[in-house]
């Protein structure tokens, strides 16, 4: 005679232990994609294990971390049905964090937080994960699925990163290198990336009316396949580029906008102008500040403005630079220059007028 289960369960409680394990079995194929040779073991341990002997040809080896989400980017793809691509957008926040001090990224952990266990829908997210791996050049050691029901709705899903990279000690970029009479090279962003989507969904969706689905001129798509774009990774071409040319600092364009982010990097005695007139921002860009009558400076302290990523090179090496970004694709242009700080008391300004 067998006995009748009638007390309470995990599973009673909203937690699918079988659709974890099924979701794990579907995302093994893309991250053993990501795996260097230093990465020891699969999933299924309680710990990524990454070989540090590697670094022994480093004389004095510096390990870089950064940690980070996606912010409310996750909402528009959660309403889209479109989980492959998000993962792009995490790897670009904490890779390109780590690379700016010209580290060189090496691993990365994934924390995916969900309503309710889709085991499709969480090997997609890590498929994405995974891709934007392979394209920042470091690999996806382990992670965690956590199902929290009755705090996350059954769709609801979030998801975080944590990664670590390396670089020599006498290599290190940042304000110490700057000097006067440097120029302010910028990378052309894919779109929005992922910062300031709580600004552009109340503004586009709460105050314009607008759906995903429309298809907006403009834009030439729709309005979700555009909010939907992933960031650009800017990990292997700020490598790349720091072999071919001397850089004295990298900016990653995040939340804060432009002007924020590049004065992190700009020594207190100097400061960095960064003129519009040298690009044109892209139509979304244009379409949020119109439809929320969003002043330009907002606009610029909440969205990257078309750039995802800033490079300070001596003026020597400016032509070595942009040839060098252009024969991998990144559509980069001189922006701006270093002057010392005299009677400024922001470490970056912008002056003048977009193009269009």
């Amino acid at each position: 005679m067998t006995e009748k289960t009638t007390g309470a369960s995990y599973a009673a409680a909203g937690v699918d232990i079988e659709a974890g394990d099924r979701a794990v079995e579907l995302m093994k194929e893309w991250v053993k994609k990501t795996q260097r040779p230093e990465v020891l073991g699969g999933l299924g341990g309680f710990a990524g294990l990454f070989d540090a002997s590697a670094l022994k040809r480093y004389e004095r080896p510096l390990l870089a971390s950064a940690t980070d989400g996606v912010g409310t980017k996750v909402d528009i793809a959660r309403r889209m049905g479109v989980y492959d691509t998000i993962g792009h957008d995490l790897v670009a926040m904490v890779m390109d964090d780590i690379v700016v001090c010209g580290a060189e990224p090496l691993f990365m952990t994934d924390y995916i937080c969900v309503g309710k266990v889709h085991p499709e829908r969480v090997a997609a997210i890590v498929k994405g994960i995974a891709e934007g791996c392979v394209l920042a050049g470091c690999s996806l050691v382990g992670g965690e699925t956590a199902e929290h029901p009755g705090l996350l709705g059954p769709d609801d899903f979030d998801v975080a990163g944590a990664g670590t990279g390396v670089v020599e000690y006498d290599r290190l970029l940042g304000a110490d290198r700057i000097r006067a009479g440097d120029a302010v090279i910028a990378m052309a962003s894919s779109g929005l990336h992922s910062n300031g989507y709580s600004l552009v969904r109340h503004v586009l969706f709460d105050g314009a009316g607008m759906s995903l689905e429309q298809h907006v001129e403009e834009l030439g798509r729709t309005l979700g396949e555009e909010l939907l774009e992933p960031t650009k990774i800017y990990s292997l071409d700020c490598l790349a580029l720091t072999r071919t040319a001397e850089v004295h600092a990298y900016s990653h364009i995040t939340g804060g906008g432009l002007a924020a982010n590049l004065a992190r990097v700009i020594p207190d005695h100097l400061h960095a102008t960064v003129d519009r007139t040298t690009w044109a921002p892209g139509a979304i860009f244009d379409l949020v500040g119109r439809a929320g009558k969003v002043e330009r400076l907002e606009l610029e302290k909440t969205l990257n403005m078309g750039v995802g990523m800033m490079a300070v090179v001596p003026q020597e090496s400016v032509d070595v630079a942009l040839t060098a970004l252009a024969d991998r694709g990144v559509d980069a242009w001189v922006a701006g220059e270093i002057l010392d700080r005299g009677d400024h008391t922001e470490g970056a300004t912008l002056t003048g007028s977009y193009a269009v």
